[in-house]
């Protein structure tokens, strides 16, 4: 990456900030040396941590914002009494044009709700959707909505399937990315109305559409792009992590039921660090608002440091990529709407 890219950081958001954020930061900041840092929240108690980070303390601006949107404040309470926090004043950085991207680790619907209404949506674009990534036993692949929209129409299904294709090739850099719809069945019929509609206009569309998947399709990489309502999506996501923490969990009992299981761990402890750091959940840390007129992610609210790092990756890489300005040309392109009106004639 050789030319600049500003970053607004919501110091003060998630449950170890603002230590957890501004190390984050710093430790990005090895990754991308040409990245610039704009940290929002209370000088006071910002200037005393930035001052021990040298590397840091040479890229970083300190903008200072004393009020905080807390994890408990309803999304409509954050909007009216929050526009102060350090979480709205690092948005407005982005629209304003001051700041690249914005990364925050605080309240997900405040986060959601102010970025709504601060970046607005891409035109053509009904709702912004959270996108992430998952291993895979291919690599990886990206998932949305993972809880933004419970309820959603062929339609939002469609525009979550075009924004996940082209997340999957500026991101994760997949030439030719295959997209499927989250379903109960592979087969034709199977699954509601607005699932059945939407795969009916996506075989129209000039994407790589590979039809209905399953849950277990979603580990095994059977597609680069999932695409689901925010329902199925939150539940799977929450699965997949319940599941990890289960076998590490399992793991753990098992080399310390016995002698002999414990010495077995010592022959067996280089391929369990590899397995440990391969579902190391800071290496997937980062979810996205695609849609949105600018580039918003959000950190796991728990994250340490090095997984704030991850998510400070994510939207570097997009802001590096010109992801929202290839966004908003595939929105623009004629065909879509001929292509879908032939479907549905």
């Amino acid at each position: 990456m050789s030319t600049s890219v500003i970053i607004a950081l919501d110091a003060m958001g998630g449950d170890n900030a603002p230590r957890a954020v501004l190390r984050g930061a710093n430790i990005a900041r090895k990754r991308f040396p040409n990245v610039q840092f704009l940290l929002f929240g209370p000088e006071g108690t910002l200037a005393p941590l930035l001052k021990r980070m040298a590397r840091l303390r040479k890229a970083a601006t300190i903008v200072d914002t004393p009020d905080v949107v807390g994890d408990q404040d309803k999304p409509s309470a954050a909007l009216r009494a929050g526009r102060n926090s350090s979480m709205r004043k690092a948005i407005e950085a982005v629209r304003e044009g001051k700041a690249h991207g914005v990364v925050s680790a605080g309240n997900t619907g405040a986060l959601m709700a102010m970025a709504k209404v601060v970046l607005r949506t891409l035109p053509g674009i009904d709702r912004p959707a959270m996108a992430s990534f998952f291993p895979t036993l291919r690599g990886e692949s990206v998932m949305l909505d993972l809880g933004a929209n419970i309820d959603c129409t062929e339609d939002n299904l469609v525009q979550f399937a075009v924004m996940g294709e082209m997340f999957a090739r500026t991101v994760l850099g997949s030439l030719q990315p295959t997209v499927g719809l989250l379903n109960v069945g592979s087969e034709e019929m199977k699954g509601h109305e607005e699932l059945r509609a939407a795969a009916a206009i996506l075989r129209g569309y000039p994407i790589n559409f590979h039809g209905f998947v399953e849950g277990n399709d979603i580990a095994a990489g059977t597609v680069d792009v999932i695409v689901a309502d925010g329902f199925s999506g939150n539940v799977a996501l929450k699965s997949a992590e319940g599941t990890a923490r289960l076998v590490s969990e399992f793991l753990r009992q098992t080399f310390k039921s016995s002698v002999l299981a414990g010495v077995g761990y010592l022959f067996a402890r280089p391929a369990l660090q590899k397995l440990r750091a391969r579902l190391d959940p800071r290496r997937y840390n980062g979810a996205v608002f695609v849609g949105l007129n600018g580039i918003a992610v959000k950190s796991h609210g728990g994250s340490d440091a090095l997984g704030f790092a991850t998510a400070i990756g994510v939207a570097v890489d997009m802001a590096a990529n010109g992801f929202i300005e290839r966004m908003a040309a595939e929105f623009k392109h004629p065909a879509a709407p001929q292509q879908r009106a032939a479907v549905a004639g």
